[in-house]
């Protein structure tokens, strides 16, 4: 027969070990008296921070004009577009018989002098346009894009458009210019021109 020092020792032996089960299951399980809503909100916040549902620009409903912002008005901007539109027309426009000297007459009148007696002296030394193939361009030409604008001059992008016709055929090419015009007094002239790509940097070309 077991003493009662003997059931009091076993006993307190099983409390032991129960205590020793709890403590283990709350160590490995640290966050199983959490309840779930609270667990399932804590693991989304950490998984997927929240977005903010309205962007940071926003447009105010104020009235916004952006000429106010440039060194010249809305007028004289339209009227240097233009100018650039015309010229690079103009400039993509040619014959096989009309005379290097009457190409260059007729497109420096939109350039400034510098620029029109590069055009002048790279026509002449390049001679009748296409003679051989019997060329003739009729181009048009329109705004693209805004490249840059300063005080007194302004880089538009104009996109020309050249329909040719020779012995080979008729055919349509297009080509994007980088056309810089300069405010001369109260009127607008062509500074310079080359392809888009090659920017605004060194000599003008013609």
């Amino acid at each position: 027969m077991a003493q009662r020092g003997d059931k009091r020792g076993l006993a307190f032996a099983a409390i032991v070990v129960i205590i020793l089960a709890v403590g283990a299951y709350l160590w490995l399980w640290p966050d199983a008296e959490e309840p779930a809503a609270e667990r399932t909100t804590t693991s989304r916040t950490t998984s997927s921070p929240a977005i903010a549902s309205t962007p940071l620009a926003t447009a105010s409903d104020a009235p916004f004009d952006v000429y106010s912002f440039l060194p010249m008005s809305k007028e004289q901007l339209a009227a240097a577009a233009d100018l650039a539109e015309r010229f690079t027309a103009e400039y993509a426009t040619y014959r096989y018989d009309e005379a290097p000297q009457t190409y260059a007459d007729r497109v420096r009148k939109y350039t400034t002098a510098d620029f029109g007696n590069v055009l002048a002296r790279t026509r002449t030394a390049a001679g009748p346009v296409e003679q051989d193939d019997r060329t003739v361009s009729t181009a048009t030409a329109a705004l693209k894009e805004i490249r840059q604008i300063e005080k007194t001059s302004i880089v538009f992008v104009i996109t020309g458009t050249q329909q040719l016709t020779g012995k080979g055929g008729a055919k349509q090419q297009a080509a994007d210019y980088a056309v810089t015009v300069s405010q001369l007094g109260a009127d607008w002239r062509v500074f310079d021109l080359r392809p888009a790509s090659e920017g605004q940097d060194g000599d003008p070309q013609g």
